[in-house]
């Protein structure tokens, strides 16, 4: 999202995310094994401020499933291993909200967080839900994570039938400071398809794991439930990158317990 003013995504809004999910266009392949697929596209080398594309097939998984894992904050603090805090700040309408979500970096980079507006869209069987950041004045940067920003990322969920769906991730974050390229090759190569197989396997257990947490609450189905109070859009503002500290990581070396294959990190939601 461009210019100062915060703004709830419209439908051109969601119908240029999915275009850009859809289309192979000016991307690079990186990664292309066992159903998942990975593109990049390296927009300032320097910064090392790219955009990254995972497409993969789940085969055991309905649209409808994959939309409630990725909504269900509570399921998410199960299975994500990769996070360290997430919570919801308030709701702006009955299909837009407010959040904040910090993660661990692979070592020995600083950990993230970001606070973004977050939107969804169901349109009949597939689904969009996309963010970008924001700034709040109660949730400033802290001093032990490095706030970074999402330029645009989400998820666009299609169907394929009525027990296996399409997840396209898209994000273009720019994770303040100047990063490694081992970073950028290893999110590619190897955490955003690692991220992706835990999605689809955190799916497949949703549906025993509901049942026993709250099964008939699905605010983001039934906006009534929400129980979120609402925040004025004058409270927010554009989270601009040049405004936040740039650290410079870019002379660190992969830490040697992080090289192993069982690492646990992957990246921002």
């Amino acid at each position: 999202m461009s210019g100062e003013e915060v703004l709830i995504p419209d439908d051109r809004a969601f119908s240029s995310f999915k275009s850009e999910c859809c289309s192979d266009e000016g991307w690079s392949l990186t990664y292309n094994k066992a159903g998942i697929t990975v593109w990049i596209q390296i927009l300032e080398e320097e910064k090392s401020l790219h955009k990254i594309k995972c497409r993969m097939v789940c085969k055991d998984v309905s649209s409808e499933t994959m939309y409630d894992v990725l909504h269900d904050i509570d399921y998410r603090r199960k299975w994500d291993s990769n996070v360290i805090e997430t919570f919801d700040i308030g709701k702006l309408t009955v299909n837009a909200d407010v959040g904040y979500y910090s993660w661990k970096c692979p070592k020995p980079l600083k950990n993230r967080d970001v606070i973004t507006l977050r939107s969804w869209l169901p349109m009949g069987k597939d689904y969009i839900i996309m963010n970008y950041s924001v700034k709040h004045p109660k949730y400033p940067p802290k001093k032990d994570m490095v706030r970074a920003v999402s330029i645009q990322t989400g998820y666009l969920i299609q169907s394929n039938s009525p027990s296996s769906c399409t997840l396209t991730y898209l994000a273009q974050v720019d994770p303040r400071g100047s990063l490694p390229k081992w970073v950028v090759n290893k999110s590619s190569q190897f955490l955003a398809p690692k991220a992706m197989k835990r999605i689809c396997k955190a799916c497949v257990k949703y549906a025993e794991w509901k049942q026993r947490h709250n099964p008939g609450f699905k605010p983001w189905l039934y906006p009534e439930q929400n129980p979120l109070s609402n925040i004025p859009l004058t409270e927010l503002s554009i989270q601009h990158a040049d405004s936040l500290e740039n650290i410079d990581e870019s002379s660190l070396s992969e830490g040697k317990d992080e090289r192993a294959e069982h690492s646990d990190d992957d990246g921002p939601h």
